[in-house]
């Protein structure tokens, strides 16, 4: 499961590619004051890039590890693509050859400016439907001037895939609407065109696990179809769909378990090598038991088809990889939550039969990224904890990521000034400015390492994708929110050295997530818009009721001066207390799979937006130039060898910039067909 910040943007992306034929870049070896962070900005996106410290205190097996991994994540870069929609891999390589190829003398008009920034933003989106909010892009440009594009450069596009563009068709990568067949009204590529909701809710309501208390993950790596009237599942393996791609990552994946740090560590690769092989979910089981158990070594990874916020139904999930490196100072510090994970269970305001007695195998890092590809790139979350599954959590135990260097580089990377204009008050602005920074860190870690490793199922409750089903991921996501608020305002963080002043981290922690979830991240919506993104709609639902159920005692205060609009939190400890009811009941909703009530609140506190306020946020935001979301642009990783062919170094570079790392990737990892 990931975090991802709203307003703050913490999005990271770190993808090393290899040194292959028209790769340009530029040197690393520049000191930490000389380094730019900031490379472009169009539309909403502000592109960055971040460096890797500690690569050299790599041994070089440990470096070609790295490199391997990256590369079998690089190799399945075009799934995310298919996954996404099903024209998007036509669409892309027809703008990629006319940006490649077009010579005409207007380059500065307005209408081949308005295309430069359509591609940037498919490129951004891994498709053509906005990486957040799901909407399709709207192109700047018109049919008639992407025609004359076509024929200028001789490139094919027609039918439904260039309608795609511009048509009323598809207009939702995943729609999560109340009340409407979400499958049938999400474009997204994990269902056949005429499977419905009921379909797919039947269809897995039929399968039944060899184990019942250690369910199969059904559904994760398939395409749902329908041939002849009859449901069927395209597997994702080496001889089934996407296979060409997936056997070019078991052949990165196959060199990489030849450097392997250590036994655990490569028998985890052998089963992931299998599983992508022969596609059998028991296997996929049985390699995240072997993962989660394998924490030594400097270097880690995620792989394969992972998340499942992209399906409106939380069944399949999207392709992804990340590389990690060990930070293993800031680990050792932070190493305390993890360590202190059974007390944070024992003393939660949970119901008591909906807290684990043992919490098991929870692990905390903070890493340097060293190689994204797929769900997590560009746009990437900052915290990672897996696996997913419920019954290895309670059995096995978790692995819990902060992706240190990527927080960094957001630090570096420059304010937007948005702060002062939201914040209420001085006092606000202060706690911001003084304690924010270590209020997010601790909140990413206590939101990674002890939220989602906290609680479990009642006996005989189905998983939440089967319970809560579209609701799953947006619950899930509150439920571990919630419980770092909850211990952002206690003592206890102090007690374990993580912080000097717990009442001034945890005053910073609530003011940011209030002032976040009821107004800020109102600039990524358009006006109209009903919020649809589980993150975006987790921090709503939790921030308005709490606003709501405190109104009796003035707890969250609203606020109007000068025609503007702020929240004002009066009394911290009663609000601290009625997040810890809300985790309660959260809990409580997913340990008794209680869909009525997930529906209640998240569609009566999490989707719907004032619209005035919203009007009157969109018109305070227009004073600033920086775009709301942010993304990478990737280190590259350049192998020298010797005359046998033989790795003798790596040496990390940067790409010259995101088109050149864009069409860099298109040209040396296009391994699917246009059609799937």
């Amino acid at each position: 499961m990931k975090l991802k910040s709203i307003f703050k943007v913490f999005l990271f992306a770190i993808l090393i590619v290899a040194c292959k034929e028209d790769v340009k870049e530029e040197s690393l070896e520049k000191t930490a004051t000389e380094f730019s962070f900031n490379v472009e900005q169009f539309a909403d996106i502000k592109i960055l890039r971040y460096q890797i410290p500690g690569w050299d205190n790599l041994t070089l097996k440990e470096q070609k590890l790295v490199y391997y991994l990256t590369e079998a994540g690089l190799a399945g870069r075009d799934i995310m693509w298919d996954q996404n929609y099903r024209h998007n891999l036509k669409i892309r390589r027809a703008l990629e050859n006319i940006y490649t190829t077009y010579s005409a003398d207007d380059k500065s008009s307005d209408n081949w400016k308005a295309f430069e920034t359509y591609l940037k933003r498919v490129w951004f989106s891994n498709g053509i439907h906005h990486h957040y909010s799901n909407d399709k892009l709207k192109p700047g440009f018109s049919e008639d001037y992407l025609n004359e594009l076509l024929k200028a450069t001789n490139t094919k596009l027609d039918g439904a895939a260039f309608n795609a563009i511009f048509d009323d068709k598809d207009i939702k990568k995943v729609n999560q609407a109340k009340g409407v067949d979400n499958v049938a009204l999400s474009a997204v590529n994990f269902y056949g065109p005429d499977v419905t909701s009921e379909d797919v809710i039947n269809f897995y309501k039929a399968k039944k696990s060899p184990n019942g208390d250690r369910p199969l993950s059904y559904g994760l790596n398939s395409q749902l179809i329908k041939e002849d009237g009859v449901l069927k599942e395209r597997v994702y393996k080496s001889d089934g769909l996407y296979g060409e791609a997936i056997d070019n990552i078991i052949e990165w994946l196959g060199k990489a378990r030849g450097v392997a740090e250590n036994e655990a560590q490569g028998k985890a690769i052998d089963l992931l090598i299998k599983y992508y092989m022969t596609g059998d979910l028991q296997i996929w089981d049985d390699y995240n038991v072997a993962w989660t158990a394998a924490t030594a070594g400097n270097v880690d990874y995620i792989n394969s088809f992972i998340e499942v916020y992209n399906d409106p139904l939380g069944y399949r999930g999207s392709y992804e990889n990340i590389v990690q490196i060990n930070d293993f100072d800031m680990s050792e510090k932070m190493a305390v939550l993890s360590e202190n994970a059974q007390w944070f269970e024992d003393n939660s305001p949970l119901m008591e039969e909906h807290k684990k007695d043992s919490v098991v195998g929870v692990t905390y890092k903070v890493v340097t990224v060293a190689g994204e590809a797929g769900d997590a790139s560009p746009s990437t979350p900052i915290g990672v904890n897996l696996p997913n599954a419920n019954w290895i959590r309670k059995e096995v135990g978790s692995k819990s990521v902060s992706l240190g260097n990527i927080i960094n580089a957001y630090a570096n990377a420059g304010s937007s000034g948005r702060l002062k204009e939201f914040v209420h008050d001085d006092e606000e602005l202060h706690l911001e400015e003084e304690f924010g920074g270590l209020a997010d860190k601790l909140h990413t870690a206590l939101h990674e390492v002890i939220g989602h490793a906290s609680g479990q199922l009642n006996k005989g409750v189905g998983e939440t994708k089967e319970t809560l089903k579209n609701y799953a991921s947006t619950l899930e996501e509150g439920r571990a929110d919630l419980v770092g608020l909850y211990y952002l305002y206690d003592s206890k963080l102090q007690e374990l050295g993580l912080v000097e002043d717990w009442e001034k981290v945890g005053k910073a922690a609530f003011d940011g997530y209030i002032r976040n979830g009821l107004m800020s991240q109102l600039i990524r919506l358009n006006l109209g818009d009903d919020v649809e993104e589980a993150h975006m709609r987790n921090r709503q639902w939790v921030s308005a009721w709490a606003y709501e159920k405190g109104k009796a005692d003035n707890v969250i205060e609203k606020v109007t001066r000068d025609g503007k609009t702020y929240y004002n939190i009066n009394d911290y400890k009663k609000l601290h207390d009625l997040f810890g009811q809300l985790l309660r009941e959260t809990q409580r909703i997913k340990s008794e799979g209680d869909f009525e009530a997930v529906e209640a609140l998240v569609e009566g506190y999490g989707v719907k937006v004032d619209q005035i306020l919203h009007a009157e946020v969109l018109e305070r935001n227009k004073q600033f130039t920086s775009a709301p979301y942010s993304g990478f642009v990737n280190p590259v990783l350049v192998p020298e060898t010797n005359d046998a062919g033989e790795i003798i170094a790596i040496k990390v570079t940067q790409p010259l910039g995101y088109p050149e790392q864009m069409l860099n990737y298109s040209k040396n990892y296009n391994h699917l067909p246009d059609v799937n």
